[in-house]
């Protein structure tokens, strides 16, 4: 027979299950990420209540919700950060509040105008750039000192030059309709290309775009023979025009376009030690990244989630991106006396100077030394495989059908040998310094094949053995002074037989001026 609960025992029950409740709960919200999640809820609820969407930036009108607000574009170079912060909002399961005590918020602006418009109102307090184009925007931001606190990335993909039915090299390109956005990175990438086949922009005919969007829709319509697009729009290009390849992309001219953030330098001043804590974990997310697939899975999910992109365009645009690491950002700002690969100085002052001669860059721009700000790199202390710096393409000892491989570009020079030499002299080294040490290091990711040619006078074996001799000249003086591997280099001696075109006959001394060169070609490796 059961036995009926006296007064006391249901209160004790009833204290026993309010109890189980409570603690049950405690832990759901402080031990799971379930519990994270409501409490991210919560704490986003009561921000937008308190002050609406947002109110400024930090310390300059600073957003009750977060201590950084960074502007980012749909770019996958961004991952690090968003991975590194569980998100784009703070939240309780980012590690930069876990193991930094800082909030940072990422405000996605993809108008590049209304992007730079925040920044001036202090609504952000970082935005995106590239070390390449930043000089064209001095006019509109130079009022504000803009600082360069990071590199992000190096554009490995993202970016293409997409071109129709017989346009096989750079070279091609002359007299072509070629589409583009002016003063972005995308001249910035046109304007290399055609310098590694020896072309300008006055020998295409340049058809300007208001965005790389347009470029494409151009290009799809055949208004235009080439364009330079974004990924994945280089793709959805060569499906829609029958005939159409992707030229070149970013993954070959893999030195070219560097993404960046930049502060204002009356926030930086007063705001270093936050500038460090930020930079140091985008380091730690973006060194986690290049060496765990795992790990870029998860990025490419967060991404695909809060960008509101599907999951295959997150992955391709994540794995379309070097994400720089402390060692690469050493290597950026100059910090490290032995490298000799491509600084932001170099990208930022030698792009300044193209600019400006065509209009886009204004002449009292400040230089790279008032621009670059140092401090988050020098003060960071990142040690360990996974932070050094990315090394050079490896390369196998080059082939017969090397010598013969299509080249995406061919760039001639003519270097003067006395008659029966091949050594260079001081004249040489200075003039393949200035025509070809910037292409080579540009294009880091491609064989370098360096022909050698003469004219018809003297027997065709010494021709041949001294036009080999003359493209072994330069191709050791390149890898001696700018340190690339040897297996890098495809050397050929032609000697007379590849004659300029029109000049078949050598029947002048112009023409066997012009046969008498080195030839520098980029093939794809």
């Amino acid at each position: 027979m059961a036995r009926r609960l006296t007064p006391l025992s249901k209160l004790l029950i009833t204290l026993a299950i309010v109890a189980g409740i409570f603690f049950l709960g405690r832990f759901l919200l402080q031990s799971t990420d379930l519990g994270d999640r409501l409490r991210d809820t919560a704490e986003q609820m009561e921000a937008e209540s308190a002050d609406g969407e947002r109110t400024g930036a930090a310390n300059s009108g600073s957003s009750a919700n977060a201590d950084l607000i960074v502007q980012v574009f749909t770019w996958g170079g961004y991952a690090p950060g968003f991975y590194f912060n569980e998100g784009l909002k703070p939240n309780s399961r980012s590690r930069y509040q876990k193991e930094y005590g800082i909030k940072v918020k990422f405000e996605l602006i993809d108008d590049f105008n209304a992007s730079r418009q925040a920044w001036k109102a202090d609504a952000v307090n970082l935005i995106g750039s590239t070390a390449d184009a930043l000089s064209t925007e001095m006019e509109g931001l130079g009022d504000y000192d803009p600082q360069i606190v990071m590199q992000v990335d190096w554009s490995r993909g993202g970016d293409a030059i997409v071109v129709a039915r017989g346009i096989n090299t750079a070279n091609d390109l002359r007299g072509k309709k070629v589409a583009f956005t002016p003063s972005t990175p995308s001249q910035t990438f046109l304007i290399k290309s055609l310098d590694a086949a020896g072309l300008k922009l006055s020998d295409i005919k340049p058809v300007d775009m208001p965005d790389n969007i347009a470029a494409a829709q151009a290009f799809k319509a055949k208004e235009v023979d080439a364009a330079v697009v974004w990924s994945p729009d280089d793709q959805d290009c060569v499906s829609n025009v029958p005939g159409a390849k992707v030229l070149q992309s970013t993954k070959e001219a893999s030195h070219i376009i560097a993404d960046v953030f930049v502060a204002k330098k009356e926030f930086v001043d007063s705001n270093a030690e936050l500038i460090r804590k930020f930079y140091e974990g985008w380091m730690k997310g973006a060194a986690e990244l290049n060496g765990n697939a795992g790990n870029r899975k998860k990025a490419a999910k967060i991404f695909a989630e809060e960008i509101g992109v599907p999951q295959d365009f997150a992955e391709l645009a994540i794995d379309n991106v070097r994400f720089t690491n402390h060692g690469d950002n050493q290597n950026f700002f100059g910090l490290n006396s032995s490298y000799r690969g491509v600084t932001g100085d170099e990208l930022y002052s030698s792009m300044g100077r193209r600019f400006e001669s065509l209009g886009f860059a204004t002449a009292n721009r400040p230089d790279w030394r008032r621009t670059a700000y140092t401090q988050a790199v020098t003060k960071t202390n990142l040690t360990g495989s996974m932070h050094t710096a990315e090394g050079q393409k490896t390369y196998t000892q080059p082939t017969e059908a090397d010598k013969v491989a299509p080249a995406l570009s061919s760039k001639p020079i003519s270097i003067s040998f006395p008659t029966g030499q091949f050594r260079l002299d001081e004249n040489a080294k200075t003039l393949i310094d200035l025509q070809f040490a910037d292409v080579v290091k540009s294009y880091g990711a491609v064989r370098l094949r360096v022909e050698g040619n003469t004219d018809n006078v003297g027997g065709q074996d010494m021709n041949k053995r001294l036009s080999m001799q003359r493209a072994k000249s330069v191709a050791d003086y390149l890898k001696s002074t700018y340190g690339f591997p040897a297996n890098r280099f495809i050397i050929v001696g032609n000697g007379p037989d590849k004659p300029v075109k029109g000049c078949e006959a050598n029947a002048s001394e112009a023409c066997r001026a012009k046969n008498r060169r080195t030839e520098l070609q980029l093939v794809s490796s």
